[in-house]
């Protein structure tokens, strides 16, 4: 609400469009069937990473239809949702990460993907995006 606030006084419209978005998504997850009252802080994550996802998608798929205005809005929209994100892992952290659980499960082919991917996507979860995940646990069971 603070940065709300803040983006409201310096007219900011892609912060005050992006926190709008952010608190229109708590707002459904707190009044969902079943929720909680108070959300936990796994669940805010997992939210705000599902918004963080949409905006890459939309703009992957703006950038390769050349729509550059449209692709602008969705990497400011990015930027401001990753403030609240935590610091995402490099791909030689997320490496090192994904061979230590490999040697953990005691996977050695890509039959034993199902295993690290599930050990892995709990472990990483919002260190590092699900698909860098996937791709790396793929590269590195390939070896």
């Amino acid at each position: 609400m603070e940065e709300l606030k803040v983006a409201m006084k310096a007219k900011d419209e892609a912060g005050l469009r992006t926190l709008r978005a952010i608190k229109a998504a708590i707002i459904i997850e707190k009044t969902a069937e079943g929720a909680a009252d108070v959300l936990s802080e796994a669940t805010e994550l997992k939210m705000l990473q599902k918004l963080a996802k949409q905006r890459r998608d939309s703009l992957d798929i703006f950038t390769k239809q050349n729509r550059e205005d449209l692709a602008a809005k969705e990497r400011e929209e990015l930027a401001i949702i990753e403030k609240f994100l935590p610091q995402q892992m490099s791909a030689d952290e997320l490496a090192a990460e994904i061979k230590a659980i490999i040697a953990q499960v005691g996977a050695s082919s890509a039959a034993d993907m199902g295993k690290v991917m599930g050990v892995a996507s709990k472990q990483l979860a919002g260190k590092a995006d699900g698909k860098a995940i996937s791709e790396t646990v793929k590269q590195l069971l390939s070896q």
